[in-house]
Formats: C-alpha cells, sequence, structure tokens
C-alpha cells in the first residue's frame, strides 16, 4: 500500500460524507420546495442521472489527462453546484435546486473512480484491499455526514438546509486539496493503444463482466431505492428528523465499516462466496422493513441494507477488474459506470412516486425481483466453476 490509496482514501470519505448529507437532505429539501411532493426525490434522481452521463466522459478525460486532473475538475464543478443548490433555497426555487443538484451529481461522475485509482496504485495481490480500504473511507461519512444536517439545517435563520449546502462546499475545497497531493503515473502511449486490442463488445460479453456489471447495477440499485424513500417514509410514519438522522447514519455505517475487511473476506473465502452473503443481507433488510416502521425495524433494516450493498459492491468491482487489460480498462470502467449510476438514476426516481402513491410495503416489494436476478447470476457463476483470471495486454 502506499501514499495514494491512503490520499484516495482521505477523498473517498468526503465525497461519501457529503452524499451522506444528501441523502438526509435532498428529498426534505426537494419536499419543500416543490409545488407537488410527488416529485421530492426528483432532485437526487436528477444528481444520480447527471452522474451516469458524466461517468464516460470522467473515464475518457482521466484516460488522457491522468485521474488527478479529472478528480480535481470534478471537485471545481461540485463546488459549483453546491454554490447553485444554496442560492436555490436562499430563492426557494425548486428547478435551480435541481441544477445545483445535477452538479453535484457531475462530481460524483468522477468520483466514482476513486476505487479504480487505487488499484492503478497497488500491485495485484492488494486489489481487491485497496478497493477496501478506500471504500472504507465512508466509514467517516457514517459518523458525520447524517449529522452535519442536524448541525446545520437550522444554522441561516429563515433558511432551513442552507446552511448544510454551504457545508458541501467547505467539504469540496478539503477534497480538492488533497488532490493537489495524489500522484498516480498516467497510461504512456504505447500502453493506450492496447484499448484497440479488443473491441468493447468483446469484453462486455465475458460472462464474468455481465454478472459483476448485473450485481453492481441492481445491488446499486436496491439500495438506492429504499435508502431514497427512507427519509419520506420515516416522515409519513412521524418519526423525528433525528431520528432519521441516527438511521441514515447507520446505513451509512453499514455501507462502509465491512470495507476494513471485506477485500480480505474476498481473498480468503471468494468473490463470489461475499457477493452471495450480500444477497442475504439485502434479503434480510427486506424482511425488516416489511415487519414494522418502528425506529427499530428502519435503523436494522437499513444497516443490514448497507452491508449487503458493500459486499456486493466491492466484490462487484473487484471481479470486474479480471475482465479487462490496462489498455481496455477506459472505456470498460465508463461502460460499467454508465450503466450503474443508470440504473441508480431510475431507483431514486422510482422511489419518491412508489413511496408516495404506494406506501413502503410496495418500495420493498418492489425490488425483490432485483435481488433474485442478482442470486441466479451469482449462483450460476459459482456452478461454472469459473475463476477469475487477470487479463493482460
Amino acid at each position: 500500500m502506499n501514499k495514494n490509496v491512503w490520499l484516495l482514501t482521505a477523498c473517498q470519505s468526503l465525497m461519501m460524507t457529503n452524499n451522506a448529507l444528501l441523502l438526509t437532505a435532498s428529498a426534505l429539501v426537494g419536499a419543500m420546495l416543490a409545488d407537488n411532493v410527488a416529485l421530492a426525490t426528483l432532485p437526487l434522481a436528477l444528481q444520480f442521472f447527471a452522474t451516469m452521463l458524466a461517468s464516460i466522459p470522467a473515464s475518457l478525460i482521466m484516460k488522457q489527462h491522468g485521474r488527478r486532473y479529472g478528480f480535481m475538475l470534478g471537485t471545481v464543478i461540485g463546488m459549483l453546484g453546491a454554490v447553485i443548490a444554496t442560492v436555490a433555497i436562499y430563492r426557494a426555487d425548486f428547478w435551480l435546486f435541481c441544477l445545483g443538484t445535477m452538479l453535484v451529481g457531475v462530481f460524483n461522475g468522477f468520483g466514482g473512480y476513486y476505487r479504480f485509482a487505487a488499484v492503478d496504485a497497488v500491485s495485484e495481490d492488494f486489489r481487491s484491499r485497496a478497493i477496501s480500504y478506500v471504500m472504507a473511507g465512508g466509514v467517516i461519512a457514517a459518523v458525520i455526514g447524517p449529522n452535519i444536517v442536524g448541525w446545520t439545517h437550522d444554522a441561516i435563520s429563515g433558511i432551513k438546509f442552507a446552511g448544510s449546502y454551504i457545508a458541501i462546499l467547505i467539504l469540496y475545497i478539503m477534497s480538492f486539496t488533497i488532490l493537489s497531493f495524489v500522484q498516480i503515473t498516467k497510461l504512456q502511449p504505447e500502453q493506450n493503444e492496447l484499448a484497440a486490442s479488443r473491441p468493447l463488445t468483446v469484453v462486455i460479453r465475458q460472462p464474468l463482466f455481465v454478472i459483476a456489471l448485473i450485481s453492481a447495477m441492481f445491488g446499486y440499485a436496491v439500495m438506492s431505492l429504499v435508502m431514497t424513500a427512507t427519509p419520506l417514509s420515516m416522515h409519513h410514519h412521524h418519526h423525528s428528523l433525528s431520528d432519521t438522522v441516527f438511521v441514515i447514519q447507520w446505513h451509512v455505517l453499514g455501507m462502509f465499516a465491512p470495507s476494513f475487511f471485506t477485500g480480505k473476506l474476498i481473498s480468503r473465502y471468494g468473490v463470489i462466496n461475499i457477493m452471495l452473503a450480500g444477497v442475504v443481507f439485502l434479503l434480510l433488510a427486506v424482511t425488516g422493513n416489511l415487519l414494522g416502521t418502528t425506529l427499530w425495524y428502519y435503523w436494522v433494516a437499513l444497516f443490514l441494507l448497507g452491508v449487503g450493498w458493500n459486499f456486493l459492491y466491492i466484490g462487484a468491482t473487484d471481479l470486474l477488474t479480471y475482465t479487462y487489460s490496462e489498455g481496455e480498462k477506459a472505456k470498460a470502467q465508463a461502460f460499467n459506470d454508465f450503466f450503474v449510476y443508470g440504473s441508480v438514476t431510475i431507483a431514486a426516481l422510482t422511489a419518491g412516486y412508489l413511496q408516495y402513491t404506494f406506501g413502503w410495503r410496495v418500495v420493498n416489494l418492489g425490488v425483490l425481483p432485483l435481488i433474485v436476478s442478482i442470486l441466479m447470476a451469482l449462483v450460476w457463476l459459482k456452478l461454472s466453476k469459473q475463476e477469475p483470471v487477470l487479463v493482460t495486454g
């Protein structure tokens, strides 16, 4: 491990702190500003949509100019988004707020590559651990992110939540400063030429690629849909903001605390087994949400939801790295993240509609087909006994 991994971990931590803050506040701000409460999750959905759109150009920019340049460019765009969102809250302008969240989403399109940048910085033996350690940066997000909402939502008198988005701007400035110390070698021209060795259609038709993509897409979509609807559901069932902050905090903790050992578990038990364990945790989370709506049920279910996402997302990321060569990684990673964030966008947009139209029970029943699809894909891969083998140029 080297300093780049730890610097990327710090940047991941700041990004996820912002995201935890946004997950807690965005739907509530949307409900406050929108004329129709069914649009409450639209700003968050547009954030994910912008992340999806940015994922391909972000990867290509990094291929051309290097990881650090791309990350710093994305951070500047995120700063602009935080400023616009703050102004939108001050002016009570819902659509301007949507624009601000979209620019934040563009930053996430760049920041989503922190985990892949960590792989670039280590030897093959440490690939899964490097991904895991970078993702572990989200533990700080679990502790700080939702609490920032509690500390700042009334910081500016008469302008609810404006202080929270100013806090986001400050975190982006911190991230920009840390990125100035990151040093990851840019691909040399002869390495870039390897990208032509196999067409993208060949890369994405590999069974390992398909199953990694399905697991990441559907696992993230399940987590996003349930998580996005949770603040709205808790508000509907008369839970306080402090209760919502508490639940989201434990959810984010579940998302990232396992990262301290997920990589080691993958090394010991195999990536497929750990991903199957993630499916089990998702099923337990849905079961908990269907059993009741008291604080205890939300707390336990959302924590398990986070753990399930962690095992699936880190596992899928690790599995994906075995499907492309050094020269193919930019287009393979871009394709993967485009569809992953596309599924997250649909989930976030659907969450508000399902919650307000059909209720919490339908939200949870609606994700079961996705979980079953992941389970079937992983069981097929396990029975086929295909072992991940690193692709070389």
